[in-house]
C-alpha cells in the first residue's frame, strides 16, 4: 500500500502546473488560430486528422497521463480555494461526480470493463475526502503549528502528511454502454481507529438528484420522499444503482497513523461527545454509551453520528476482515498450475 502524500502536492505539482499553463498559454497566444485551425480541416490528410482528433476527444479519460490530471483536478478544485465549513450532518452527505464510458474501456463484451471502474473511484474518492475533509486535512497537516496529532508519550507527531488506499470491494450489478454517461456518488460510510470508509455508488445518470446541496446551489433537486403507513410505498432508489464499491483511506503523518476522528473533527464534522470522546475506549472510537431513544428530525448531536458510524460499520467490518486471506497464501506449499505469459 503506497501512501500518496499531499506535500509533493503543493510545493512541487502546482508550481509546475502554473509554469506549463503560463508557459502554453503564452505560446498560444502568438498561433494564428485562423489559419491553423483551416489547415486542419481543409489540408491534405485531413480525414486522417478529424478522425484522429474524434478517437481522442471520445477516449480521453484513457489517454497518457489523463488519470493524474483527473486526480489533481480534483486536488486544485476543492484545495486551493480552501474549502468552506460545512454543517455537521454534511459528514455522511454525497458528492456527486459524472464521467462516461470512453470506447477504449470497453471490453469484448461490449461494455465498460470491471477492471476500469478503479481509476473512476481514485477520482470520486479524491473529490470527497478533499471537498469535505480539506480544511481537516490542512490542519492535520500542519500539526507541528496545531498540536491535534499526539504519539503515546505525548509529542507532537512531525512528518508530511498522506492518504494511502487500503482495500477496495465492488459489487456489480448492471452494465454500463459505451459512451454512456453515469454518476458516482460517494460519501463517509464509517470508520474505525484505523481506516475511514467510503461508500460508491455507480448510478444512471439523470435518474436521481438530492433533495437539496449543502453549499451554493450545484444543480436540480427533488422534493423530498415522504414515507407512509399502508400507502405509496417509498421510491426504491437501489434500482439506479449500476454498482457499488466500499473502500478504505488511511491517513498518515510520515510512518504514524492518524486516527480519521482526529481528520473529521479538525474539518469541524464532529460534535462533542462525552467521556473519552471519539478516539478512546477499547475500540478507539469512543466510549461505549447507550444511545437510547433517538429524535431522527432532532439536533445533529454526537448520537446521532454515532448511530450513522454503527450502521456503516455493519457492512464495513467486512471489508476490514478480508484483511486475514492474507495468511492463507502457502506459496504454492502443495504445486502450482503453471507458469503463463502476457500477464
Amino acid at each position: 500500500m503506497a501512501v500518496g502524500t499531499l506535500a509533493l502536492f503543493y510545493p512541487v505539482f502546482v508550481p509546475m502546473s502554473v509554469a506549463t499553463l503560463a508557459y502554453a498559454g503564452h505560446r498560444a497566444i502568438q498561433l494564428d488560430w485562423r489559419t491553423l485551425i483551416t489547415h486542419f480541416l481543409t489540408g491534405p490528410g485531413r480525414t486522417s486528422r478529424i478522425l484522429l482528433l474524434l478517437f481522442v476527444v471520445l477516449n480521453w479519460k484513457s489517454m497518457p497521463l489523463a488519470w493524474t490530471v483527473r486526480v489533481f483536478h480534483s486536488f486544485m478544485y476543492h484545495l486551493l480555494p480552501r474549502p468552506k465549513k460545512f454543517p455537521q450532518r454534511a459528514l455522511f452527505h454525497y458528492s456527486l461526480t459524472s464521467s462516461r464510458t470512453s470506447l477504449l474501456e470497453t471490453d469484448y463484451n461490449v461494455h465498460k470493463s470491471n477492471s476500469t471502474y478503479f481509476s473512476d473511484l481514485d477520482v470520486s474518492r479524491s473529490h470527497l475526502a478533499t471537498c469535505l475533509l480539506g480544511q481537516g486535512m490542512h490542519v492535520i497537516g500542519n500539526n507541528a503549528k496545531h498540536k491535534r496529532v499526539l504519539d503515546k508519550q505525548g509529542n507532537v507527531v512531525q512528518g508530511a502528511f498522506g492518504i494511502g488506499l487500503g482495500a477496495v470491494f465492488c459489487s456489480f450489478r448492471k452494465e454500463i454502454a459505451p459512451l454512456q454517461a453515469y454518476e458516482m456518488w460517494s460519501r463517509v460510510l464509517s470508520w474505525d481507529r484505523k481506516w475511514l470508509y467510503i461508500v460508491t455508488h455507480f448510478v444512471v445518470k439523470g435518474k436521481v438528484r438530492p433533495t437539496g446541496w449543502d453549499g451554493k446551489r450545484m444543480g436540480p433537486t427533488r422534493a423530498r420522499v415522504q414515507k407512509v403507513d399502508g400507502g405509496e410505498p417509498v421510491e426504491d432508489w437501489s434500482k439506479y444503482v449500476i454498482a457499488t464499491a466500499v473502500s478504505k483511506y488511511v491517513f498518515k503523518l510520515g510512518r504514524f497513523t492518524v486516527h480519521p476522528a482526529l481528520v473529521i473533527e479538525a474539518a469541524g464534522l464532529l460534535p462533542e461527545r462525552p467521556g473519552e470522546g471519539w478516539t478512546g475506549g477499547e475500540t478507539g472510537t469512543g466510549t461505549p454509551e447507550e444511545l437510547g431513544e433517538l429524535d431522527e428530525a432532532g439536533e445533529w448531536d454526537w448520537k446521532r453520528v454515532e448511530l450513522e458510524r454503527r450502521r456503516g460499520m455493519e457492512y464495513a467490518e467486512h471489508l476490514a476482515a478480508l484483511d486475514g486471506t492474507n495468511s492463507l497464501f502457502d506459496g504454492g506449499e502443495d504445486g502450482a498450475i503453471g507458469y503463463f505469459p502476457l500477464g
